[in-house]
Parts: structure tokens; C-alpha cells; sequence
């Protein structure tokens, strides 16, 4: 597998969501998402896309998005690698004496898989629910 840092394209980002049957945005609104990443990780298998995940934020709070792992590549590591590269990022980015929060929405029944790697389901005895608004136009 090759795990290409900060090449994620909007073709590729469309076609992974739609693998798993994930809603798609348009271009404009997709590219636009896309260049306001602070880093992306795209995965390939030879020529083929297999993998991403994103992470959106200001370097204090952050946000892992779109990780998904093709349904033919999902169960050999491929998701877990992604996300530890992730995390792998935000720590190298975080000063010695700082903090960084990290946060995700996971898909139903994937917590345990976010679990294993450290994240903490909400609410917990340290935090609220996690909340979300989606806007419709």
C-alpha cells in the first residue's frame, strides 16, 4: 500500500465515499473542503484508491474526517493505519506542554474500531454528547 500525504483529489474522495454508499457533496463545495484541510492521506493499491481520511481544524481542536477504507481492502489494517498517520500528524504538530483536542463522528457500530486507538465514546465521565447540525440547501 501507498500512503500519500496531503494528495487527496476530489475524484478520488468522491469515488471512495460512494464505495460506501456515503452521501457526495458537489464539486465546487468538495474541492473547496479539500483545499482547507490541514492534511490528507490518500491510499492506493497500485493505481487504485483504497483509502483516505482527512483532518480539519485549527491545530488546538481538530477533527478526523472521511475515513473510509474500500469494502474490498476494509479488515487488513488498511483504516487503522490511516487514522494512526492521522494521529501520528496532530501529535507531531502539538508543542511539548500543549494540547491538542481530537474529535470524530464514527459510523454506527464502527466505535469499538475508534476505541481500540485511544477515543473515548460520548458522553463520558470528561465530556458531554458529541451534537451536530447538518445544513440542507
Amino acid at each position: 500500500m501507498d500512503f500519500k500525504e496531503n494528495a487527496l483529489t476530489a475524484e478520488v474522495y468522491r469515488g471512495l465515499r460512494a464505495s460506501v454508499g456515503w452521501v457526495n457533496l458537489g464539486e465546487e463545495q468538495t474541492e473547496r473542503g479539500l483545499e482547507r484541510s490541514l492534511f490528507t492521506l490518500a491510499v492506493f493499491d497500485g493505481e487504485k484508491a483504497v483509502g483516505m481520511g482527512r483532518i480539519v481544524g485549527d491545530g488546538i481542536y481538530n477533527v478526523i474526517c472521511d475515513v473510509v477504507v474500500a469494502p474490498d481492502y476494509q479488515g487488513r489494517g488498511v483504516g487503522t493505519e490511516i487514522v494512526q498517520r492521522l494521529l501520528g500528524y496532530l501529535n507531531g504538530r502539538t508543542p511539548e506542554g500543549g494540547r491538542a483536542s481530537v474529535q470524530l463522528i464514527a459510523e454506527t457500530a464502527k466505535e469499538p474500531f475508534y476505541e481500540k486507538l485511544g477515543f473515548e465514546v460520548l458522553p463520558s465521565e470528561s465530556s458531554g454528547s458529541g451534537m451536530r447540525l447538518i445544513i440542507k440547501k
